[in-house]
């Protein structure tokens, strides 16, 4: 599908809506279209504004057919900020209603195509909203249907419980390993898999712990309070028993620990999991770990390129309990290879009976690069990834777990999102602080990103750590630099 713009800039914005919609389309950008050709399928987005107001208007021709769509909106007077914000939604919702009565069925999440939907159901309340209110608002919108409305109003409620509980000096620690035992094939993290960059990790480790004695340094000089840890990956626990007891050991002493509510550790792949590495742990006052299946049928985990079985997922289960862990999360994801509804809610169930504190509903994200092959595959399964979210939903619900915290990805299968479910009273403070954009975290580590959030104007600073192990290693002389701009912002 070829598109243009006239009367504005905003590519981006038109891009993200037409591959939400159309997401086997190959997009070019063109000066003109002749829409007296009436066999290349098209999107002319035009933006104009008189009189203190901005007019969208979308054309769009698919399989001959031609629709259009236009929108208003009153912009005098309005802050720059403001002002992006209101006629990019004309421009992306213009496009929306032009495509969707070309499509089978209109996407889940409507015109929706942002990573934080809680974030803005969240302000709409803050603003003055009732929930009910601003579930409508969604709906009648956006065109959000009503099961993901939901889904958005009980994780926003979930997040300014949470931030009742944070204070002005808190923040969270992100500590990055970007090693993996091998390297699964839908993965788009900064990771790198051990046959290759194993050499890295002592290394790696070095840079890591100088970067922590550094960043605390400065945490005590700002005054403030860490209030939960992640340790991400990658796979932390690719890391050997004493690697890990030397990253926690540095932990430990380097930052005060005396107002921690939340410390978690992404032990992920159960064949990095041992009864030792779990001990390890424990002792240093871990008390969340994450075992991540994917899957509990074997062919698929075969298919994706893991070096487990699913009973590696039940002995690692096992010794996390016998470890003392109270604290569990395992993650699937739906839409893999090979995967099927049955096979899923199978999965699904099998997790319910061991009966985890958390359970984190997944759904494949398409590389961005991925070939229009990859694409139109992911398109074909839509119906049935729909039905693993929607029984798993069903399932977990029966099963006593609520949703917490959603987020989503611009290239998931069928446009939908992941979901954190758990029991009552186990949510992961550390995903909701840092999805929702409540506090500052810093992130140590490869391809860390650090924010420093204003906690009463919204207003984000960001900086970030070289993305791979070996730039990060390299970079060790100035890796606290951006953190202390964002902790000392007037210096």
């Amino acid at each position: 599908m070829i598109y243009t713009l006239e009367g504005h800039a905003l590519k981006h914005a038109v891009e993200e809506m037409l591959f939400h919609l159309l997401p086997t389309a190959a997009l070019a950008r063109a000066d003109a279209v002749d829409a007296a050709d009436g066999t290349e399928d098209y999107c002319r987005s035009v933006l104009t504004e008189a009189d203190g107001r901005a007019r969208a208007c979308a054309d769009v021709r698919i399989g001959g057919v031609t629709r259009r769509s236009e929108r208003c909106a009153p912009v005098q007077g309005l802050a720059p900020l403001a002002y992006k914000r209101t006629v990019t939604e004309l421009v992306k919702t213009t496009v929306y209603e032009a495509v969707v009565p070309s499509l089978a069925q209109p996407p889940v999440w409507g015109s929706l195509t942002g990573v934080r939907p809680a974030k803005l159901a969240r302000g709409l309340i803050e603003r003055g909203m009732t929930h009910g209110e601003a579930a409508a608002y969604l709906r009648e919108h956006f065109h959000v249907l009503p099961e993901r409305t939901a889904l958005t109003i009980r994780a926003a409620a979930t997040a300014m419980e949470m931030d009742k509980r944070m204070g002005e000096k808190d923040i969270s620690l992100y500590v990055g390993i970007p090693f993996c035992p091998s390297r699964c094939y839908y993965c788009s993290f900064v990771s790198s898999a051990t046959a290759q960059s194993g050499h890295l990790i002592e290394p790696y480790l070095e840079t890591l712990c100088r970067e922590i004695r550094e960043t605390a340094a400065l945490v005590r000089e700002a005054d403030r309070r860490v209030q939960s840890v992640y340790i991400g990956g990658g796979t932390p626990t690719t890391l050997d028993e004493n690697q890990l007891a030397r990253l926690l050991d540095t932990l430990e002493q380097s930052f005060d620990f005396s107002g921690l509510c939340e410390y978690t550790v992404e032990a992920g792949r159960p064949d990095t999991i041992t009864l030792g590495k779990l001990r390890v742990l424990r002792a240093a006052g871990v008390g969340r770990v994450s075992i991540n299946p994917q899957s509990m049928d074997d062919a698929v985990l075969a298919a994706i390129g893991r070096r487990h079985v699913a009973c590696d997922v039940l002995r690692a289960y096992d010794e996390a309990r016998r470890a003392g862990f109270a604290g569990i999360n395992m993650d699937v994801i739906a839409g893999l290879s090979g995967d099927t509804p049955d096979s899923f809610a199978r999965t699904v169930d099998t997790l319910i009976g061991l009966a985890p504190e958390n359970i984190t509903v997944h759904t494949l994200a398409i590389k961005r690069g991925a070939d229009l092959t990859d694409k139109q595959a992911a398109a074909a399964q839509c119906e049935a990834v729909a039905r693993m979210l929607d029984g798993a939903s069903r399932a977990l619900q029966g099963a006593g777990y609520g949703p917490y915290y959603l987020y989503r990805q611009k290239f998931t299968a069928g446009g939908f999102e992941n979901v954190g479910w758990c029991r009552p009273g186990t949510e992961c403070f550390y995903n909701v602080a840092m999805m929702e954009e409540l506090q500052t975290i810093l992130s140590l580590g490869a391809g860390g990103v650090s924010k420093r959030v204003d906690r009463d104007t919204g207003w984000i600073e960001r900086t970030n750590n070289p993305k791979y192990p070996l730039e990060y290693i390299r970079a060790a002389d100035r890796l606290v630099g951006g953190k202390r701009k964002l902790l000392f912002p007037k210096q």
